[in-house]
Formats: structure tokens, C-alpha cells, sequence
């Protein structure tokens, strides 16, 4: 299963994205990416969340940050309470109107820094998810204009967490024209999603870009903080994780199902980035399933 796009419906009537998801069975592993930031408040629901190459158990009350362009997933174990829904609500908006809210309004200018801690995937502290989690769920009943004035509270308070912590490494904010460049960008991002698992060509991919290679070097790790390689290593160890997690494959088929020819430099890749073997990442993750 590859990292999906997935295209952010914008309502004619706001300039961003609420999603009141509710699911009577189970959050399903739906592994995707898309150029939004997402803004997801987990409800009455426990199980695992896959964000690039991290697994991390999640609970009620779950309030995560996610960039743009990083592939993740939810994946429920169990509801809280049997006899209501999985409840996600969702918030997209993009890095444009993130950008024009910073610019157009001083009073706006903390959500800055916090955006930029988030470009890979940002967590909360308790208090502030507890504080956070009456105004978001009211969200979901009210008008477009009210429900921006909420937003804004929102992102303003998380602004001010000081126990915000970055779930992955994140770099600076990239610099430079988010118009054409984005556009091409955003190709090698989609090849990549769907074929992380066959060989990395980078003259290829500076085809995809319509720049020479020494130019789509640049343009790659300033849209993505990392090189060509780092980001693939990382889609593949989020992919195996979720193999080990939730499916019975052997180490050695999630390896060649994930890209890699040699078990050995599965095993070694992964134990640098998970910090665990693969069988002790799923003897430690896997019996929360069971």
C-alpha cells in the first residue's frame, strides 16, 4: 500500500477545511499525503499513528499538527466508549493562507515560529489539549465566520505552547517562490509516494522538476529539509512500520515489499531510525493489536 494524494476539498463559502469524521467501526490505515497543513483532534478512539517514519500510540484528546507534504495515517485499535463513534475532527489550511495570516495581521505573527516547528509534525502539551479540545468540537456547529474567529483563538493558543514538542526533526521554512517551483516540486513529491519502492533516479526526477539535477538537488532539500534519499528512507520505514504493526509478512518480505534488495540494509536502516531491530519494534508495538 503507497502513500496516497489526497485532494483537500476547500467549501466556496471559507477559505479552509473542517472535516467532522466520525466512524462507528474503526479509523482505517489510510496512509496519504497532501500539500496542507492538517490540524487532527482524535476522539473517543486509541490505537496507532504513522507520521513519515514515526509510530507512536495515540488516546483521547489526541491534538497533532501535521505539515504539508508529510505522508501520514491514524490507525484505531479500539473506542473508548463501545457505543459511540471514532470521532476525527480535522483541520486543513495551506501554507498560502497560513503565510497571508502572519503578513496581513501582527497579532497573528507567533503562529510563525510554530508553523515552522511543524513542518514535519508537531505535538501538544495536556493542559493546552484539554483547554483546546471544547472550542474545536464547537467548531463543527457553527457559521463560517465564527468558526474562523475560533480557528484563529486556536491557533493562537497552540502558538503559545512552551511544551510543544517536534515528533520528527524539522528545518527552517523554505525560502523562495512558492508559485511554479511548488508546482514542480509537488510532481516529484507524487512520483515519489507512488514508487519509493523501486529505485531512486535522480535524473529522473530532475526531469519530472524540468530542472538539472545540481538545481533539483537544491530545490529538494529546500522544500523538504532533507535529500532525495533521507526522504525515501524515511516513506519506507513508515511503511514498514506499519507492516510490522498490523500484518503477519516476514521482516525479510516487508523489506522487498518497502524497496529494499538486502535484509541486511533494511534491518541496518531501520535500526538508525527507529532506534529497534524490526522484530523488536514489532514485539514492542504489535501486542497493543492483539
Amino acid at each position: 500500500m503507497k502513500p496516497s494524494y489526497e485532494k483537500v476539498p476547500t467549501p466556496s463559502n471559507a477559505s479552509w477545511t473542517l472535516l467532522n469524521r466520525r466512524l462507528a467501526d474503526a479509523i482505517p490505515f489510510e496512509w496519504h499525503h497532501h500539500p496542507e497543513y492538517e490540524l487532527t483532534l482524535t476522539l473517543n478512539s486509541r490505537g496507532h499513528r504513522y507520521i513519515s517514519d514515526d509510530v507512536a500510540l495515540y488516546d483521547d484528546g489526541d491534538l497533532i499538527l501535521v505539515g504539508p507534504n508529510v505522508p501520514h495515517s491514524w490507525s484505531s485499535a479500539e473506542r473508548i466508549d463501545p457505543g459511540k463513534p471514532h470521532i476525527a475532527l480535522v483541520i486543513w489550511f495551506s501554507e498560502a493562507w497560513a503565510e497571508s495570516l502572519v503578513k496581513l495581521l501582527p497579532e497573528m505573527a507567533p503562529i510563525g515560529p510554530m508553523l515552522a516547528a511543524a513542518r514535519n509534525a508537531l505535538g501538544f502539551s495536556p493542559a493546552v489539549r484539554a483547554q483546546l479540545r471544547p472550542l474545536i468540537e464547537a467548531m463543527v456547529e457553527q457559521a463560517p465566520a465564527e468558526r474562523l474567529v475560533s480557528l484563529l483563538a486556536v491557533l493562537n493558543r497552540l502558538a503559545r505552547d512552551s511544551q510543544a514538542s517536534r515528533i520528527l526533526p524539522a528545518g527552517p521554512l523554505p525560502s523562495g517562490n512558492p508559485g511554479l517551483e511548488d508546482i514542480r516540486i509537488h510532481r516529484v513529491l507524487e512520483h515519489l509516494h507512488g514508487h519509493y519502492g523501486s529505485p531512486v533516479s535522480i535524473p529522473l526526477l530532475a526531469q519530472l522538476a524540468c530542472v538539472s539535477v545540481s538545481a533539483f538537488h537544491r530545490m529538494f532539500r529546500r522544500h523538504t529539509r532533507c535529500t532525495t534519499l533521507e526522504y525515501v528512507v524515511r516513506l519506507r520505514i513508515g511503511h514498514a512500520c506499519a507492516l510490522l504493526v498490523q500484518g503477519n509478512l516476514s521482516v525479510a518480505a516487508i523489506a522487498e515489499r518497502v524497496g529494499y534488495g538486502s535484509l541486511a540494509l533494511f534491518n541496518r536502516q531501520f535500526k538508525a531510525h527507529k532506534g529497534l531491530t524490526p522484530s523488536q519494534f514489532r514485539q514492542l508495538h504489535g501486542h497493543h493489536f492483539r
